[in-house]
């Protein structure tokens, strides 16, 4: 709804409109200025003793001044003899002029300001040097005005003739008037319009027409909708709750009044103007105003923060700080005002005609010169790194060093001519005397650059044929297929051969180019594995008709397709990674929440320390710490079995990453660090930015961020009433089906305000939640961080880092960008840190940097403000019924199964993958009394971009082998047999999947390439669409190469991570990740969806560990642990 455009309730500036509509002020205890506009919109001003200027206006005149009690200026005469004013018979101003005939006043030394009279006798204003029509209030000048077409008031700063008003040096608030003449409220260098009001009733904002409205509605505490369909707000304004009733009237033209000298707004639909009433006996005398004083916001401040007694809040700018302490703080009087900001839209717009904020020290001082020098020093070192690991990855296995060592032996073969070398030597100078140089060019010389490039040259062979080499060594797998305790001879050879071409160690993405491509399995042998899958789940028509459909496949397109993806597989780096990406994660229209986003937990029964803030300072710093090794390439890569190096690649987008919806494919946008150098911080429903480097780009250290984010944590308990229930809720738009989101973010957040703080939330390292309540127990902590409240989580985001009261911490992580065990290994390196180094005092607080450590100028957080439409409120609601929905349809049982763990498992000569793979069918079918295709996730990594690859684990063995145990039959010996060949079978496939030799990844880059060639086969469609009912993943551990602990320590035990989780892939089905952290225990993790009659995952659960107990005691037969 509308509101006047003076309504600044909470300001200095007690400001008002008279009957007819105009601008005016008064003055309140503290004697700031007033001010008032007649009908011809004249500015009158009044100051106090402290104030130079005493003017006013009445309709008839159009300027007359008068002495204040410093006898500054009178427009008849003051002290300076400087000015002579009087009235004329039409009662214009006529001024005495000068000697050049021109009449003027002047405040200042600097005569900033001209006066002269028209043919009118008017007042009018001659043109400054830069030929700007301006009256400059004092030599800063900070305070401008000037003449429009129609002879009205109008307001420029500067050249750029933006409009604008400020009020002081700092220019904290700027006023500006649209099109239609009507005036907005603005703040910052963002120029978002926005207003302030009570903490609990009203927000205010603009509309497409830059007209000031307030979002009034029965959200709202104190607006109520009459008979007509109109609302009507009621605002406090002070402590004697002095009220302001708002009221939008469509179908009338006068206003309405009571007897309370109450203000009524209302709005002429035909001339769509504004206007504001007085109302009462003594109307001037009931404004009573919330006095406040507000400290200057520096040039790009964005939000303030408050702290304080109650009773009494203190504003404190939190962007832009000029030091890492806290500048003057200025007090605000009133119990209910508070210090945020109220965002609206066109701020685009605002930002193209915007004022530069000029401040002193961007003059030309040593201070701007400062901080020239210090973003050169920052660019300078950013590609420096870059330029660096360029060439080091470019020249891997072959080092640098290799280049000059070449051109040293060189000059020493040619100066010296060692009888030794003289084979070489020989050669050496024939290619020096070939080389186009002066017949007097010195012999040194000579041979001095005859050395350099023929080192050069050299360096170049030597460099390609390493890594040529490197990468037909890499692609020998035959140490995968090989007892660990067993190797050949040809392996050890093998071995010792990639540790010589691999030479020194390399950086995060070295090994890269030497990585082999994922090769194409064969066509014959992918449709046989498919087959032999089968054969455990359809009955006997149902495999005899996919046989046949394979074969006529097989010998009808399938030989073209397959051509196509050996050429592909030529040229690309991976043959099926990107379409992978492409159509099975962007293209997904299903929302993220529960369907594609996983979680993390923290240590299992162990907390470092039970101070919220402390905690996320900590992981904070560690997570960025790793981020910064990870963008100087300085973390070493991964190396199986300390030789083979994996893949990297999906390292690079880990952070600073955000998945974009689109209509029918969503994008994948990331942002470079010198973009992105702010996380954002959520908290009750508020947005907060904060920036995570300082000045000389130094991570902010652990004390700073404890502060920070205690800081965060008072504004938003205190302010999130003042917000209403919708703006708090934005986060669950990122939760609805992929369409519906892309079309609400085109219809909403793509202009104004909201654009600007999608911007800010895209370009964020990452998401920082702090919780207001701890889960009850680990089942409810997993489904709080895989979902939350529906409200909560931005899962377009690529990581959400959450935060609980108690100090339990864990993550929420986007799925396309990179597949868990890359997050993992970030996720392990900030849990471990906390266990073998001290990062918490006794207290529980963080440990302090070191005395060695300064931290720079750093800038406050600042909150980010939403503008909801009515259309945008509607949709949020509707997004987090929906949401909540989902959530409660989710079931999720997280279980550690602490009776055993792996080192029990491997006496029984099985791997412990495999074995707990068998329990899951074991357990299904004891659960179901049948078998179900069921879905295994395994890394392809030991290829160049390689992500992952399908393991089927239901195969005819493992079906054998619970089909014995269900009828009990057979003795334990022959059991544990079928076990184990069951076992092997397992640990086959998935060593075939690794090793790029899967069945489901090629089969679905057939049926990419058949539909991007318009081929239909029924073969195809039907393979791929089969469900996945048991959907199932491994997660890794142990992934960082440092000294630490053996986690099997009785000590250490406790301080294990149970991993984490996700949703189940078939609604008909279960989604099952395990963990095996130790020796002792293994962590399951069971979800499935409560609205499915077949499925429970407790349930499954309990008959899972029964099966595991039992498959136990066919090769030991100890007593179990209760």
């Amino acid at each position: 709804m509308d509101l006047c455009p003076y309504h600044l309730l909470s300001k200095a500036d007690d400001v008002w409109r008279d009957a007819n509509g105009n601008l005016e002020s008064s003055t309140d205890a503290n004697s700031n200025v007033e001010c008032s506009e007649e009908a011809n919109r004249n500015v009158d001003c009044s100051t106090n003793a402290v104030r130079s200027v005493d003017c006013s206006e009445d309709a008839s005149c159009n300027g007359d001044s008068e002495k204040d009690n410093n006898k500054n200026l009178d427009s008849s005469e003051d002290i300076s003899k400087n000015v002579d004013c009087s009235k004329d018979i039409n009662r214009n101003l006529d001024c005495s002029t000068e000697a050049n005939g021109n009449v003027d006043l002047s405040s200042d030394a600097n005569r900033n300001v001209d006066f002269n009279l028209d043919a009118n006798r008017n007042v009018v204003y001659s043109p400054d040097s830069n030929r700007n029509v301006d009256f400059s209030s004092d030599s800063n000048r900070n305070v401008d005005f000037s003449l429009d077409a129609n002879r009205k008031v109008d307001f420029s700063s500067d050249s750029n003739r933006n409009v604008d008003f400020s009020s002081d040096s700092a220019r904290n608030v700027d006023f500006s008037s649209d099109s239609g003449r009507n005036f907005e409220y603005s703040k910052y260098t963002n120029r978002n319009a926005y207003f302030i009001t009570d903490n609990k009733r009203a927000d205010c904002s603009t509309d497409a027409a830059r007209n000031v409205n307030t979002i009034c509605e029965n959200r709202h505490p104190g607006c109520s909708q009459d008979s007509n369909g109109n609302f009507e707000c009621s605002v406090e304004l002070d402590r004697n709750k002095r009220n302001v009733d708002c009221n939008t009237v469509f179908n009338k033209n006068e206003c309405s009044r009571d007897s309370s000298s109450k203000v009524v707004w209302r709005r002429n639909k035909e001339e769509d103007t504004r206007q504001c009433i007085s109302v009462g006996a003594d109307a001037e005398r009931e404004r009573d105003v919330v006095s406040s004083q507000w400290r200057s916001i520096a040039e790009g401040g964005s939000d303030v923060r408050t702290e304080g007694e109650p009773g009494s809040h203190t504003c404190i700018s939190v962007a832009n700080s000029s030091s890492g302490e806290r500048s003057e703080q200025r007090r605000v009087e009133d119990h209910r005002a508070w210090c945020g900001l109220h965002s609206a839209v066109m701020a685009e717009a605002r930002s193209a005609v915007a004022t530069p904020r000029v401040q002193r020290k961007d003059l030309g001082t040593t201070d701007s010169f400062d901080d020239l020098l210090k973003s050169y020093r920052q660019m300078i070192i950013r590609n420096y790194f870059r330029f660096r690991n360029s060439i080091r990855n470019g020249v891997w296995p072959t080092s640098t060093n290799n280049l000059g060592v070449a051109c040293a032996f060189s000059v020493y073969l040619l100066e010296y001519e060692p009888a030794s070398g003289q084979a070489i030597t020989v050669y050496l100078k024939k290619a020096v005397n070939s080389l186009p140089l002066p017949t007097k060019t010195p012999r040194w010389l000579t041979n001095l650059l005859g050395s350099i490039g023929i080192s050069f040259v050299f360096f170049i062979l030597l460099m390609k044929v390493r890594q040529y080499l490197l990468r037909i060594l890499l692609a020998y797998r035959g140490w995968m297929y090989e007892n660990v305790r067993e190797v050949s001879w040809k392996t050890k050879v093998w071995g010792l051969t990639v540790k010589f071409v691999s030479g020194y160690q390399p950086s995060l993405y070295s090994c890269q180019r030497s990585l082999p491509r994922m090769p194409v399995p064969t066509l014959d042998e992918t449709l046989g594995k498919l087959l032999d899958s089968l054969k455990p789940l359809c009955s006997e028509e149902e495999f005899k008709e996919y046989a046949k459909q394979a074969s006529d496949f097989e010998s009808s397109i399938g030989l073209r397709l397959q051509r196509l993806l050996y050429l592909k597989s030529w040229w690309a780096p991976n043959y099926v990674s990107d379409w992978w990406e492409k159509y099975v994660y962007l293209m997904s229209r299903c929302p993220l929440v529960i369907n594609s986003n996983y979680y993390a937990l923290d240590h299992y029964i162990w907390t470092p320390t039970n101070k919220q803030v402390s905690r996320a300072a900590n992981v904070v710093h560690s997570i960025m710490n790793i981020k910064r090794q990870i963008d100087r390439e300085e973390l070493p890569p991964l190396l199986l079995r300390n030789t083979i190096p994996i893949c990297m690649a999906q390292y690079e987008r880990l952070f600073s990453t955000v998945r974009v919806p689109g209509e029918e494919i969503d994008e994948l946008l990331h942002f470079d660090s010198s973009e992105s150098r702010h996380i954002v911080v959520w908290r009750q429903g508020l947005f907060y930015q904060l920036n995570i480097y300082d000045d000389r780009n130094q991570i902010l250290s652990v004390s700073v961020l404890e502060k920070l984010f205690q800081d965060i944590i008072d504004d938003a308990d205190k302010h999130k009433e003042s917000v209403s229930e919708s703006e708090r809720s934005v986060a669950a738009l990122t939760g609805l089906a992929r369409p519906d989101w892309a079309r609400i973010q085109r219809e909403n957040f793509t202009s104004g305000i909201n654009k600007y703080n999608m911007d800010l939330i895209n370009k964020a390292v990452f998401m920082v939640i702090l919780f207001d309540k701890c889960p009850e127990n680990i089942s409810d902590k997993g489904k709080i961080l895989l979902h939350a409240d529906g409200r909560t989580l931005w899962c377009d985001k690529s990581v959400n880092v959450c935060f609980f009261p108690d100090g339990q911490c864990g993550l929420n992580v986007e799925h396309s960008m990179a597949d868990a065990p890359a997050m993992g290994h970030v996720w392990e390196y900030a849990m471990t840190m906390e266990v073998i180094e001290r990062r918490y005092l006794d207290n529980g607080e963080v440990m302090p940097p070191p005395k060695s450590f300064k931290q720079s100028h750093f800038t406050y957080p600042r909150r980010i403000i939403w503008d909801i439409t009515d259309a945008l409120e509607k949709e949020i609601n509707r997004a987090v019924i929906l949401n909540q929905k989902n959530n409660d349809d989710l079931d999720l049982e997280i279980r550690n199964h602490n009776k055993f763990g792996k080192g029990i498992i491997k006496k029984a000569r099985v791997s412990p993958d495999a074995f707990i793979q068998i329990a899951l069918q074991l357990a299904y079918y004891r659960h179901t009394g049948r078998f179900c295709q069921t879905y295994e996730a395994s890394a392809t990594r030991l290829y160049q971009n390689g992500r992952t690859e399908t393991v089927r684990s239901c195969t005819e063995e493992a079906a054998a082998f619970v089909r014995a145990m269900v009828s009990g039959r057979l003795p334990k010996e022959d059991l544990l047999q079928l076990l184990r060949v069951a076992g092997n079978r397992h640990q086959k496939l998935y060593r075939d999947a690794m090793n790029g030799q899967g069945i489901d990844r090629h089969l679905f880059a057939l049926y990419i390439v058949s539909k991007g060639l318009g081929y239909e086969s029924q073969f195809l469609e039907s393979i791929i669409r089969r469900p996945w009912t048991l959907s199932t993943s491994q997660q890794p551990q142990q992934q960082i190469q440092a000294n630490i602990p053996d986690i099997n320590l009785e000590p250490f035990r406790k301080m294990c991570s149970p991993g984490g989780g996700f949703g189940p892939v078939s609604d008909e089905g279960y989604g099952v990740s395990y963990m095996l952290p130790t020796e002792y225990n293994i962590f399951f993790h069971v979800s499935s969806k409560r609205s499915c009659p077949t499925t429970d995952s407790r349930k499954f659960a309990d008959i899972l560990f029964k099966s595991m107990d039992d498959m136990r005691l066919l090769f030991d037969t100890s007593e179990l642990e209760s």
